[in-house]
């Protein structure tokens, strides 16, 4: 598979009912992913990181249409601005968790697929620039390399995650 700058490390953990990581709330249950994710990219170096718990408290115009559009419940942020979005799917023997971790953020190559019109595109697109950031991009804003490379950062990112696991 080839990585490219602007692709994200998505990581899927699978818990099955009963098991102690197991939440019958919906909401509730991102808490202990959310702190993973927070815990990993604090050990690779990122400041700033915040972990949201609790309900959804970024709800906009594009979250409905765009996943990284608003912050929701385990999702994490980097001085204030979303870097992992997540999702669940869950039936009676378990729920299944899918992460995205944004390692560079071009909100345009998403912008770009949806069916609105191109004044709602710029606005999209201006929205999603300043509310989405990349790992790779806030590691290089906040000093602590020149420039990250992808793969390194992607195998940085997912090794963290692993060693972050309860």
């Amino acid at each position: 598979m080839l990585v490219t700058p602007e692709d994200p490390v998505w990581i899927d953990v699978w818990v099955p009912s009963g098991d102690p990581l197991w939440d019958a709330d919906v909401t509730r249950a991102f808490d202990w992913l959310g702190a993973t994710w927070g815990s990993a990219l604090k050990q690779i170096g990122l400041a700033g990181v915040e972990v949201q718990s609790g309900r959804p408290v970024d709800r906009t115009r594009w979250s409905s249409l765009i996943c990284f559009g608003g912050v929701g419940a385990g999702e994490v942020t980097v001085t204030g601005r979303k870097v992992v979005g997540l999702s669940q799917r869950r039936n009676r023997v378990g729920a299944w968790f899918h992460g995205a971790c944004v390692l560079h953020w071009d909100p345009q190559l998403l912008v770009d697929l949806l069916r609105i019109t191109s004044d709602e595109r710029s606005v999209a697109s201006g929205y999603l620039a300043e509310a989405v950031t990349g790992v790779a991009d806030e590691m290089a804003s906040q000093g602590g390399i020149r420039r990250m490379v992808v793969a390194n950062a992607a195998g940085a990112v997912a090794a963290a995650f692993i060693d972050s696991l309860p």
